[in-house]
């Protein structure tokens, strides 16, 4: 086969996934794409039609049937697994964590049948590793969620979104290694865990409605939302470049023996909606009067540090690739350059 191989990416689709699927071709992949449904995927195809025979889709109707993977794993070289339950508005514990849990299981299950697959890697995420503390904190690849299984079994449907999302992906990432151990497989395994995920996506949006959600900070400040209002209000305000994760997928699949039973976090900046405003209005001073000025300089520190109570240490990824983040204000522009044409 002509190029490094073939990787199967799950959820093709997604926010995440379709920029991984790009960073793999263009690192001289091929790439088999899963989907539920082709007719949902279109802009994606047309989006990568340059790279001609090298991307593929195939669909997958339901990711947690036994054997869902069976056909679209056969003659690849590694799996990504980025399909996964995602929203903001989820009312039932049950069946998100069932499916985050099955999605990842049946993964494996057809992977661990397919004789050439040698690595696996899974979207996990921050929300894996962080929970509540009382004290300063610094986060790392040692640290496991511990609160958000239990305050989902305690409040069952009345539990807010975030517990639940950060519930279905702890467990997901625990089967993993679970697996793992009962089953070993003979194919690597790595965990990438990255934060809010910013920047532009491969595929521009349609509306300003139709913006992932992790990235709207970017595109409600742009459009002129109110600071307070814009993004996710109230929620940590730590971030990735979508195409720095893309590539630690890649790294993955390409270094083997550094990244075998490992985990990465992903987290560069801690920049609430005033730093965002602050890029945009210096970049795109046409916009000056539509985006809010706030308090410029206020509520973050120098370089987008994070702030000592609450530290997500996203070092270990630049220490094994050698390569550093994209920066905040490169993040920012570029999506809001995806952005323009909808405001």
């Amino acid at each position: 086969m002509a190029g490094k191989g073939r990787v199967l990416i799950t959820g093709a689709n997604g926010y995440i996934a379709a920029r991984t699927v790009e960073a793999f071709l263009k690192a001289g992949y091929s790439v088999r794409g899963t989907v539920r449904s082709k007719t949902t995927a279109q802009s994606l195809v047309d989006a990568l039609s340059k790279n001609g025979d090298k991307f593929e889709l195939v669909e997958v109707p339901d990711i947690i049937v036994p054997g869902a993977f069976d056909e679209a794993v056969k003659g690849v070289d590694a799996v990504a697994h980025l399909a996964a339950p995602v929203a903001l508005n989820f009312t039932d514990p049950e069946p998100v964590i069932r499916d985050a849990i099955g999605g990842i299981l049946r993964a494996l299950e057809s992977a661990s049948k397919e004789a050439s697959i040698k690595s696996f890697v899974f979207m996990s995420s921050i929300v894996a590793v962080a929970s509540a503390k009382d004290e300063d904190y610094t986060f790392t690849e040692a640290d496991w969620n511990t609160q958000a299984g239990g305050l989902v079994e305690k409040l069952g449907k009345d539990a807010p979104d975030p517990v639940i999302y950060s519930a279905s992906k702890t467990a997901a990432e625990k089967a993993m290694w679970k697996f793992r151990d009962e089953h070993h497989p003979n194919f690597t395994l790595t965990a990438i865990n990255p934060c809010f995920v910013a920047g532009p996506p491969l595929v521009a949006p349609s509306s300003l409605d139709k913006v992932n959600i992790t990235t709207k900070n970017i595109s409600d400040v742009f459009a002129g939302v109110p600071l307070d209002q814009a993004g996710i209000p109230g929620s940590h305000h730590i971030f990735v470049d979508i195409r720095d994760v893309a590539r630690a997928v890649v790294f993955a699949v390409d270094h083997l023996e550094k990244t075998n039973n490992e985990r990465f976090i992903l987290a560069s900046f801690a920049s609430p909606q005033q730093a965002v405003a602050n890029i945009l209005r210096k970049a795109f001073p046409e916009r000056a009067h539509i985006i809010e000025e706030g308090t410029p300089g206020e509520g973050y520190l120098p370089g987008y540090a994070f702030p000592k109570h609450r530290v997500y240490d996203g070092t270990k990824i630049t220490r094994v690739t050698g390569q550093d983040y994209i920066s905040w204000e490169k993040t920012v522009v570029d999506a809001a350059e995806m952005f323009k044409r909808l405001v």
